[in-house]
């Protein structure tokens, strides 16, 4: 018997769903996966003027998984760190409160973490908030967009503690 108080899962009124175990162990050590996602969601919901409670679900798979959502909904077969499935239209409140789905890939959001030399629990923090700002609407794919939706993610980052990811990006302020 041990002293250790038994782990609970964040409360949170979003679903958050480990579809691969690999998210429980290093780097992400117990449910520190989990912990992020939660307090990633609580400060993007707020950037996005979302309520607190919109019902979203957040999938946290792997690459396979990733590249099989991606070639079926996007027509690219290949991995990528989120996708983000709305509910509903940009500006439309969904009937049901559920705003929609976000699916995020274990390999690439290490990689990407490895890669900017950044924790993994900042980087999915990062990908959580992008996901969401997804699906309230905004988007990157024209400059003017993506220097909105990128003020945003920073804005929403800097409240939990996580540096601005593009500060070294020809985009950044």
């Amino acid at each position: 018997m041990t002293d250790e108080a038994p782990t609970e899962e964040p409360d949170c009124p979003q679903d958050i769903i480990l579809e691969n175990d690999a998210w429980r162990i290093a780097p992400f050590l117990q449910n520190e996966a989990e912990a992020a996602v939660v307090e990633a969601l609580g400060t993007a919901l707020a950037e996005a003027k979302l309520p607190e409670d919109a019902g979203l679900t957040v999938l946290l798979a792997d690459d396979e998984a990733l590249q099989r959502l991606n070639a079926d909904h996007r027509g690219q077969d290949k991995p990528t760190n989120v996708i983000s499935f709305p509910a509903a239209q940009p500006g439309e409140t969904p009937i049901d409160g559920h705003y929609g789905d976000i699916a995020i890939a274990l390999e690439t959001v290490l990689a990407e973490a490895r890669e900017a030399e950044i924790s993994a629990a900042s980087h999915l923090a990062h990908i959580v908030v992008h996901g969401v700002l997804h699906l309230a609407g905004y988007d990157h794919v024209q400059d003017d967009e993506a220097e909105i939706m990128e003020a945003m993610e920073v804005l929403a980052l800097k409240r939990i503690g996580i540096q601005d990811p593009y500060a070294d990006s020809e985009l950044a302020t």
